[in-house]
């Protein structure tokens, strides 16, 4: 008998790692020891982010990608579990799970240390999405194989896509030219073009829909022959971290719903906003009413 398809509002594809968290008063020194005021360990990652924050908001969320099979990345997978995540592409192997080590000071800067030597991408057959239907396709960049060898069939199908672009590395320049929308970092932007107004325009020849998000300052966009800012939502800065996942997520689960344009932008905003306020990328996502709470009124 014929499995039935997987129906899904928003499939993340791309980097699962796990987070440790130092709240710290200042960013340590050279050969300077310090000592943490608070600790939380929890899952993490661009896309694996991305998914729980969809799921959280109330929507079908999977991710796809890798996670060693060892200790922390049982610890992970139970957790996109409790969170209502599908994780049926999600590929457990020898390789060890990736650690990043998170330093957050008072002000909510961070600085961070990932470690994943051993892990490397997936091959372009690694996974099969024959028994998936997404309604949308969130890439992070950090599987450039595995999304590379997908977006043929994704853009066969009309389904649409997102890429969450962060830095400028092997992933996000191969896939920057392939999505619907190209939701990318300030520091993206000026990798790629020296500041922000040039890479809205240069990006928009390659990319229908641009967004540069630009922290607590807002984000800027270019849609056709349109093109605007949105401030972000003011809310007490307690860590960034995971912040721009919680964007990704949201966004691509707003475009999921066909929502309008700038509340698609507002979506995202509240998301990431939200992320800010508490301690920790996973334990900052919002829930689907304090969401729904920030949307709706635009202010906590």
């Amino acid at each position: 008998m014929t499995k039935p398809l997987i129906e899904v509002d928003v499939l993340c594809i791309g980097h699962a790692s796990y987070d440790l968290v130092f709240s710290v008063d200042h960013h340590p020194a050279a050969d300077e020891k310090t000592f943490a005021t608070g600790f939380i360990d929890c899952g993490g990652g661009p896309a694996a982010n991305a998914a729980v924050t969809a799921a959280n908001l109330g929507f079908k969320a999977a991710f796809a990608g890798y996670l060693g099979a060892d200790f922390y990345g049982d610890k992970h997978l139970q957790e996109l579990i409790a969170h209502g995540v599908d994780t049926g592409l999600t590929l457990r192997g020898p390789a060890p799970t990736p650690i990043s080590a998170v330093l957050v000071k008072p002000d909510g800067k961070r600085a961070l240390v990932n470690y994943k030597i051993g892990t490397h991408p997936l091959p372009a057959d690694a996974l099969d999405f024959s028994r998936i239907n997404p309604k949308v396709v969130l890439f992070d960049g950090h599987e450039p194989q595995v999304s590379a060898a997908y977006c043929p069939t994704l853009r066969a199908q009309k389904i649409p896509t997102v890429l969450d672009a962060g830095s400028l590395h092997e992933g996000t320049e191969a896939l920057m030219t392939q999505v619907d929308y190209l939701v990318c970092s300030e520091k993206f932007a000026v990798q790629v073009a020296g500041s922000v107004a040039s890479a809205l325009a240069q990006l928009a020849q390659v990319a229908p829909n641009v967004v540069i998000t630009l922290g607590e300052r807002g984000l800027f966009w270019r849609r056709g022959g349109e093109q605007g800012f949105m401030p972000a939502f003011e809310v007490p800065d307690v860590d960034s971290t995971g912040a721009g996942d919680a964007f990704h997520g949201a966004f691509a689960a707003a475009v999921s719903q066909r929502m309008a344009w700038p509340d698609v932008l507002r979506y995202a905003s509240a998301a990431g906003a939200l992320c800010c306020t508490k301690m920790g990328a996973r334990p900052g996502l919002p829930t689907r009413e304090e969401h729904r709470r920030l949307f709706e009124q635009g202010r906590l």
